[in-house]
């Protein structure tokens, strides 16, 4: 069963075809519509043409913010055509609620005479089916035998639930409550995130060690190839601890715990709180190597033409989280170099004791501060290299979290 704190949140950004068929039991994929897309879900609806006759096409897409399709054409005077083909690749899954018994014979023998159906045919995401039928349909020998069939070949099942059913009877086969239905997807999620029961701990963001009130030393980081680590990993089930420094940036997933931080000291803090219960850890963030010695507490005039400021070196964060690593954590670590890339990015691995650390360069354009892309090079223990071409920094994070799955499965 799913926490008070994660529901809701496995199902965020993940892709929804519902399937509705002809039953009196149509009227609750309104409120599951509803459910999913509150859950954070996009929902795409394909209702059959049965299904019309108990809920409009226009209640769904209103619902859903998509078009709704019934129908192997949009326009029967053009011929456009709907392709069931693509819709069944767009799905992380296909839910069929209500699924009648007509619909679920049809899925046993592959009968393809309406769009859905096709579409399941084509799917290639995992498919789940919520039964709604009456009683005796429900409990009939055939029924039975169809749903063992589709489980043995891989489909969910959302069993029915027991209570008043349209006919007047009592007992098994009415469409179990939507809410019921929207928790038993994210159970479903939850169990296959391959991250799921892991905790992540990410640094993102520069940080800025005042000078007075006014003035402090920092960076050009913009935080956003953290947070695009972090969505990442809060994407495949993890539960991500992020500490930032001061960025424009909202935070990028429900399963992300946001701490904002200023200082180098106040990240070391941040950080050494969080890294025991870590079992990976990405420092994506431009730490100040350096601060000022003394904090003036108000603004300072300005009285001569030059003007000194004494620095001290700020703790090294991940050098002191690599000490303090055990042998089933995962340490990634991030190099921004100007020069001599590699040989400076192979000395940061092997002195702070890391798993892999990210190369990027100032001379690759795309790359480093303040873009939407990077170019980045993946050195590992043993100095294995791997080098990527310029992408986004979401496709750059998915390469790192992959990375690190890989590295994980090698430790544990």
């Amino acid at each position: 069963m799913v926490n008070s704190q994660q529901v809701g949140s496995i199902l965020y950004k993940k892709k929804i075809v519902l399937g509705v068929c002809g039953s009196i039991a149509a009227y609750k994929a309104a409120v599951l519509v509803r459910l999913l897309r509150k859950a954070g879900a996009e929902v795409r609806v394909i209702l059959t043409p049965d299904a019309t006759e108990f809920i409009t096409p226009l209640t769904m897409a209103t619902l859903s913010e998509h078009p709704v399709y019934s129908a192997f054409t949009t326009d029967a005077e053009t011929g456009t055509w709907v392709n069931h083909v693509e819709q069944g690749l767009w799905g992380d899954a296909l839910l069929v609620a209500p699924a009648t018994s007509n619909t679920l014979a049809k899925m046993v023998s592959g009968a393809c005479d309406n769009l859905l159906l096709a579409t399941i045919q084509s799917a290639r995401c995992p498919v789940m089916v919520a039964p709604a039928m009456d009683l005796d349909m429900y409990s009939h020998p055939a029924s039975q035998a169809n749903i063992e069939v589709l489980k043995q070949r891989g489909v969910t099942i959302f069993d029915s639930e027991v209570g008043a059913l349209a006919s007047g009877l009592e007992g098994k086969g009415r469409l179990a409550e939507p809410e019921h239905i929207v928790e038993a997807l994210q159970n479903w999620f939850i169990q296959r995130a391959p991250l799921h029961g892991k905790h992540a701990l990410v640094t993102a963001g520069p940080t800025y060690e005042p000078i007075d009130a006014v003035r402090f030393i920092g960076n050009h980081s913009s935080g956003k190839m953290g947070f695009a680590i972090a969505a990442r990993l809060a994407e495949l089930g993890a539960q991500v601890s992020l500490v930032s420094g001061p960025v424009n940036l909202v935070t990028p997933h429900p399963w992300v715990q946001r701490t904002n931080v200023m200082t180098a000291e106040e990240m070391h803090h941040a950080c050494t709180e969080r890294f025991e219960a870590a079992d990976l850890v990405v420092m994506a963030a431009a730490v100040a190597d350096y601060r000022p010695a003394v904090q003036a507490e108000a603004k300072i005039k300005k009285s001569t033409d030059a003007w000194h400021v004494d620095l001290v070196a700020t703790t090294d964060i991940l050098a002191d989280l690599g000490r303090k690593k055990r042998a089933h954590q995962i340490l990634v670590g991030f190099a921004l170099e100007t020069d001599h890339e590699l040989e400076h990015a192979k000395g940061k691995l092997q002195r702070k004791n890391l798993d892999l650390i990210v190369l990027n360069s100032l001379n690759d354009q795309g790359a480093g501060f303040g873009h939407d892309t990077n170019k980045v090079t993946f050195i590992e223990k043993g100095n294995k290299i791997s080098n990527f071409e310029l992408k986004t920094k979401s496709d750059v994070a998915v390469d790192i979290v992959n990375k690190m799955i890989e590295l994980w499965l090698l430790k544990n």
